[in-house]
């Protein structure tokens, strides 16, 4: 028997709907504690090899990758818009937070606002919350900007829309060392020295001081913020997602003509669905440009990133939120540490040599794993429950020729329930009658 809690909803359901949430944050938990309290206590052995299977900046690159991955699945997985451009929100909140968190490269004023960095120091160095916040409206606008040209496209020439303005922005940081005699973003080099993400008030109490360091231990309390930085974006998602806008987008994702005879207003649910996907990639690009790199350039925005975070979305499961955090986090662990520790067991097993060069078919190895996917599970490791049917639906051909054999089976049940002796020794009976008569019309056919 269940039990029913005070809003009308049974515990089973309850459970149901927050058991994905409870997992995340005990693994994420779970995760800070064991290299902050228990590694450090284990012998070398044992401690070893978790450091390096998982190492710490590895967890840290998931966490960031999810973000990503996340904020393309509002645009691919919910409105179902193929976006090959998304790097570029990823390089515009990097850059961002080049420009308000670093020491200065082309101007000369002093800036400080709650920043970790001491007041002495020159540059803008603004807090990395606010930065998060500026950065995130910044790259909503610029894909309300972006998305709007789109909206009368679909499929792939979408696609190549997106595909050239992740170019164009690519090309744009590396050229911008000379901008009308201005230098806005570094050029080909970018900005070096971000400030580190800082701990706000857990800083100023002396809770958390290694976080502003990129050490081991400061990785280590990266995991929490990082991992609270996911979190928001997956609340949001979820939320959006069991809302009118979310269905919405599930109804433009699947027919778009059908939705706008229903009266879903196709432009503005768009430019939505781009301005949310864009922020999640402003949110990543400051938590890559402070947490994982402290540095930003052009040269790590290319392409490949953009294919990497869609393939993520694909392999976990194109609209279900948890299946793309999974998927983010499988290869990017898999890109980051694990080819490389695959390697050097292959080589402790076979006496090869190949833990330094297989992590250079990193791509090759990605794509026979995508071909895979699309032949055996193309709806993904843990996909959504509409997205599945739809997959799994028989072609319009298939569905035709089911329909006529079901039509023909059904025909002859039903004759088979309603005969009995007597119609049939009649029919019988018939048959015979007529068939001397069709014997000599066939006879005369052949003479004539």
């Amino acid at each position: 028997m269940s039990t029913a809690t005070p809003g009308g909803r049974s515990f089973r359901t309850t459970w149901q709907h927050f058991k994905w949430p409870i997992g995340y944050g005990v693994i994420i938990f779970f995760l800070f504690f064991l290299y902050y309290a228990i590694l450090p206590n284990l012998v070398r052995g044992v401690s070893g090899p978790i450091s390096s299977w998982l190492p710490v900046a590895t967890i840290n690159e998931c966490l960031m990758w999810a973000i990503m991955a996340l904020g393309l699945n509002v645009v691919v997985g919910y409105a179902g818009l193929l976006d090959l451009g998304y790097v570029a929100f990823w390089a515009l909140g990097g850059y961002t937070a080049g420009w308000l968190m670093a020491y200065p490269f082309n101007w000369v004023w002093n800036f400080h606002l709650l920043s970790p960095v001491p007041p002495q120091a020159p540059g803008t160095h603004i807090n990395f919350w606010l930065v998060i916040i500026l950065a995130g409206c910044l790259c909503a606008i610029l894909g309300v900007i972006i998305g709007a040209p789109t909206l009368r496209l679909r499929g792939d020439y979408l696609a190549l829309v997106t595909l050239g303005f992740g170019e164009v922005i690519t090309q744009f940081f590396r050229n911008s060392n000379d901008i009308a005699g201005k230098n806005v973003a570094g050029g080909d080099p970018g900005i070096s020295s971000i400030d580190p993400i800082g701990t706000g008030p857990l800083g100023a109490a002396g809770i958390a001081p290694k976080l502003l360091t990129n050490s081991a231990a400061g990785n280590t309390w990266k995991i929490l913020v990082l991992g609270f930085l996911v979190a928001i974006c997956i609340f949001v998602s979820l939320r959006i997602r069991e809302g009118r806008l979310g269905r919405a987008w599930l109804a433009i994702r699947e027919d778009e003509l059908a939705a706008s005879m229903m009266g879903v207003p196709l432009v503005r649910t768009k430019l939505l669905a781009y301005a949310v996907g864009a922020f999640f990639g402003g949110i990543g690009g400051v938590a890559n440009a402070s947490g994982i790199t402290t540095a930003v350039s052009p040269s790590g925005f290319d392409f490949g990133k953009s294919v990497l975070v869609l393939l993520m979305v694909v392999l976990g499961g194109m609209g279900n939120v948890w299946g793309v955090t999974i998927g983010a986090f499988l290869l990017a662990w898999l890109n980051s540490a694990g080819l490389k520790q695959i390697g050097v067991q292959f080589d402790q097993f076979f006496g090869t040599n190949i833990a330094s060069v297989l992590p250079r078919y990193n791509y090759i190895i990605l794509g026979v794993l995508l071909v895979l996917m699309m032949l055996f599970r193309r709806e993904g490791l843990i996909p959504e429950a509409r997205t599945k049917a739809l997959m799994n639906a028989p072609s319009r051909t298939e569905a035709e020729s089911l329909g006529a054999e079901s039509l023909e089976v059904e025909a002859e049940t039903e004759a088979v329930e309603h005969s009995d002796a007597a119609s049939d020794a009649r029919i019988a009976a018939s048959a015979l009658a007529v068939s001397p008569v069709l014997e000599q019309v066939g006879t005369r056919k052949e003479k004539s």
